[in-house]
């Protein structure tokens, strides 16, 4: 699930569904907005890719992610279980999952270097299949628009897309996707949740089978707006986080099977979202073993990984992830706090969905976006907040 949220003042939570052939996708933007918590980040990196350019591939409309997960603040609530959980983890699920120095992990090709995003790269969010582009995934990988700034229509340089083509339960890894995309020069980012358990996974009914066989302490509370998901529990009390870490280990060696070149963890920050929304007590230390182990577990299988929203750790998690995923920061004034990506060379991908809410233009917070100054990596989406195809306009 892609989530979005926004850090505005007030304690109303809303957020916004995003459909899949009308019914609720796993790939979704939510959007919360909740006090003082810093919300959505997606950001992607890519490397340079001739700008073609080929019109014809804008014949969809309408692009995917919803607007936030509810990212209720919690300034460090968490429970007995959670302290020891951390030290747990930070022993055990976090060493398992980082690397020997020096050593790749098994499946991984040792000879090939390690992607590293580039700050301004152009990059694609798609994680609604498009039937059209069935041959490629269900991806639009010959997608070109012209740019806010002008001239000839532009490619992405980088795709982050799901791990699976078609509907997630059939579990068939979407490398004929992976394939079209490094053909095209570009580099493609596997998208997963990594903090709730979803339904239409092929890995659900062993997710229910732990759950019930450890006092049902792993499947919290139904995701506000997406029924068919539930927050998953981080905490280490009963072993959840090292369960969790094994499966998203297991997701990642997909990831590399399909040949993707980096990963989107979602789902990273339900500390924000509090105990009353998730159902489960996480502090944000316990968040940050998790984060921390997620992005050791990406390199150790040499793939990129991108920080995807909990803006509120990102000054204690830029150095251990590769680039940012954001939703909606210029519609939520919280871009300040991801320059930290960019003065580590790091990049942020940004995706808006409503116009902008200042004078003049309707893609006037590309201005600043695309500036020298920021030199974010900003799209323009549906403002039905599905991520298909298209709409697509990049800022730059």
């Amino acid at each position: 699930m892609e989530q979005n949220r926004s850090k505005l003042t007030g304690n109303t939570v809303s957020w916004l569904s995003i459909l899949r052939n009308g019914i609720p996708y796993d790939g979704r933007l939510r959007m919360l907005k909740v006090g003082s918590v810093l919300g959505a980040a997606f950001v992607l990196a890519g490397t340079t890719l001739a700008a073609g350019c080929s019109s014809s591939s804008d014949a969809r409309s309408s692009s995917g992610v919803s607007s936030g997960s509810p990212s209720a603040s919690r300034a460090g609530s968490s429970s007995s279980s959670d302290s020891s959980a951390g030290k747990t983890a930070g022993s055990s699920a976090g060493k398992s999952a980082g690397p020997a120095k020096g050593a790749a992990a098994p499946g991984t090709s040792a000879t090939k270097a390690r992607w590293k995003p580039v700050v301004g790269s152009r990059w694609q969010y798609q994680l609604s299949p498009t039937q059209a582009y069935a041959a490629t995934g269900g991806v639009n990988v010959g997608v070109c628009a012209k740019p806010f700034t002008g001239g000839a229509c532009v490619r992405p340089e980088v795709y982050d897309i799901d791990l699976y083509s078609g509907t997630g339960a059939t579990g068939t890894l979407n490398t004929a996707a992976v394939r079209a995309i490094h053909a095209r020069g570009a580099k493609a980012i596997c998208y997963m949740d990594a903090g709730s358990v979803e339904k239409d996974r092929p890995e659900y009914q062993e997710f229910v089978k732990w759950n019930n066989a450890h006092g049902r302490s792993l499947i919290g509370k139904a995701y506000p707006g997406f029924p068919d998901e539930n927050y998953a529990n981080i905490n280490n009390d009963r072993g959840q986080r090292d369960y969790l870490l094994k499966v998203q280990e297991a997701r990642v060696r997909k990831c590399v099977q399909a040949g993707f070149d980096g990963v989107e963890f979602d789902v990273v920050n339900s500390y924000e979202d509090g105990e009353k929304v998730t159902g489960w007590k996480i502090s944000a230390a316990t968040q940050l073993t998790y984060n921390k182990a997620l992005a050791a577990l990406a390199h150790k299988y040499n793939l990129a990984v991108g920080l995807k929203n909990d803006l509120s750790q990102v000054p204690a998690l830029v150095s251990s992830f590769d680039f940012a995923i954001n939703e909606e920061c210029w519609e939520n004034n919280e871009c300040d706090v991801l320059k930290a990506f960019i003065r580590a060379g790091k990049p942020v991908f940004g995706v808006e969905y409503r116009p902008s809410g200042g004078p003049g233009h309707a893609l006037g917070f590309c201005r600043p976006a695309a500036s020298s100054a920021w030199r974010f990596s900003t799209i323009k989406k549906g403002e039905d907040y599905a991520l298909h195809d298209t709409p697509y306009t990049p800022c730059r």
